[in-house]
């Protein structure tokens, strides 16, 4: 018996580390590549729609496939697919470090999204059905910290290794790490299955194809106009199939996402205040980490560190956070979060100029970043209270997906707004383009913490939440990260 006890034990830490450092790579390439981005623009050339792809491609490719990934592993094998994901997401990591031109690299991130979505929904299917149901709440809290980690050292990493070594090494970084994870899983991880598992292609490619439409024209528009036809045959075809994913979840067999768990205020609520969220915040950062470099004149690794009053925040305050909403329930506490968000950005746009000191961005830095961990504390408790418990893998997937599909979203947008108002050409306008691009996030985010107001008063139940994790028969879980 204690020999089984050990090889439990050893089982769960394994698993522990090997679904902890996956998630850690495809949560930090998220954000590894804005403070890059100058960077890449001055080696491989482009206009600011080829600097919105390397985001975007990798964002949308993650968030349309990510409930697809999951199924896809409740059907073939979680370990299986979870190796041939994260196969996938290291050689295209390679292939995006060696891109020649930067439409090599757009096409490289895309499939590094590809990867990422295969893999990292499975990761904590893997992990809970490893660790022993009386150290679930442990594990669990391991992984989310490291994937939080991840986030909140994103531009920095992204930063150093762009200065005091190249660019690249932003995606080599990623190869070593995952060849070496690459045998532990297969030696390490135990095969499962989900019970009755069903793939839906047709939402698959409603859902792929609608939002491709749709972000694409919106990236197209600084240089082609929004009444020209390539932004008006995407936003139209975009929006139809997007529409049409819709009534397919309303009326399909067995969809991905079935529209019937929309009818519940606090699903509805909380899903759509995540995606204007990150709309908000991920266009925000994108535009940001170029200022502070191309504009403040910060290198790669000093606009990291500056970034990280924001970005690092949740680190810090997650746990009061999560004190307070034990206390007083999830939605007050979220509310408050995405409100000093959008305060946060508005404060940005107040004080832009091409001569701001560090002095004058730290305010809005601070509360930017305390509105974002009091809104991510107890999201994924929300999410999971919102639902069935045999419906919280395919809540869980949704929020995430959502939440990947406003920043795609975010970054198109916004920078639509920088382009039509500003530019590259100088400070003056380049800070012209920024102003009210921030100003649309904070509007964003003010709108996301109007639409909180419609999740339910009740306590917020992580723990419940988080054990029912394992017994979701979708597991669709994606994992509660904080991505930015």
């Amino acid at each position: 018996m204690n020999q089984q006890t050990a090889r439990a034990g050893g089982s769960a830490v394994w698993a522990l580390v090997i679904t902890s450092v996956a998630s850690f790579m495809a949560a930090l390439d998220n954000l590894v590549v804005t403070t890059a981005l100058p960077s890449i623009r001055a080696d491989l050339g482009g206009a600011l729609e080829d600097l919105e792809w390397t985001v975007n491609a990798y964002t949308l490719t993650f968030a349309v496939l990510l409930m697809f990934g999951a199924a896809l592993g409740d059907r073939f094998g979680r370990r299986r697919l979870f190796i041939g994901g994260l196969t996938v997401f290291t050689a295209a990591s390679a292939a995006a470090a060696l891109s020649p031109g930067i439409n090599e690299l757009i096409a490289a991130r895309a499939v590094q999204g590809v990867g990422a979505a295969v893999m990292m929904p499975l990761t904590l299917t893997l992990l809970t059905a490893a660790v022993p149901a009386a150290r679930r709440g442990t594990a669990l809290g391991i992984f989310g910290a490291v994937t939080g980690l991840a986030v909140a050292s994103g531009p920095l990493i992204g930063g150093t290794l762009t200065e005091h070594l190249s660019w690249q090494w932003i995606f080599w970084l990623n190869v070593p790490v995952g060849v070496a994870l690459l045998p532990l899983a297969r030696l390490r991880l135990a095969e499962s299955r989900g019970p009755g598992a069903r793939l839906d292609v047709l939402g698959t490619v409603l859902v792929s194809t609608g939002l491709f439409g749709i972000v694409y024209a919106l990236v197209s528009t600084p240089s082609h106009g929004w009444t020209s036809g390539r932004v008006l045959t995407g936003l139209i075809v975009g929006g139809l199939l997007t529409g049409a994913f819709v009534l397919h979840g309303s009326k399909g067999r067995h969809p991905m996402l079935p529209m019937r768990l929309f009818r519940d205020g606090g699903f509805f609520g909380i899903n759509i205040a995540s995606l204007l969220m990150f709309l908000g915040m991920f266009g925000s950062i994108f535009l940001l980490s170029q200022f502070l470099q191309s504009i403040v004149g910060y290198s790669p690794t000093e606009a990291g560190l500056r970034m990280l009053p924001w970005t690092g925040m949740p680190m810090i305050v997650a746990p009061i956070a999560g004190y307070l909403s034990d206390r007083v329930g999830g939605r007050p506490v979220v509310v408050t979060g995405l409100a000093l968000q959008a305060v946060g950005l508005g404060y940005f746009a107040l004080v832009l100029d091409p001569d701001v000191s560090y002095a004058a961005q730290l305010p809005a830095l601070i509360i930017s970043g305390i509105g974002m961990a009091l809104y991510f504390a107890p999201a994924a408790s929300l999410v999971m209270s919102s639902v069935k418990p045999s419906e919280q893998g395919i809540a869980s997937g949704a929020n995430n997906a959502l939440r990947e599909v406003g920043g795609s979203l975010g970054v198109a947008i916004l920078s639509s707004v920088f382009s039509a108002q500003g530019g590259f050409e100088s400070a003056e306008a380049f800070t012209d383009g920024t102003v009210p691009a921030l100003w649309i996030g904070a509007a964003a985010v003010g709108v996301a913490a109007a639409v909180a107001l419609l999740v339910p008063r009740r306590r917020a139940a992580a723990p419940e939440g988080a054990a029912a994790l394992s017994e979701a028969p979708a597991a669709a879980e994606g994992r509660e990260r904080i991505p930015v």
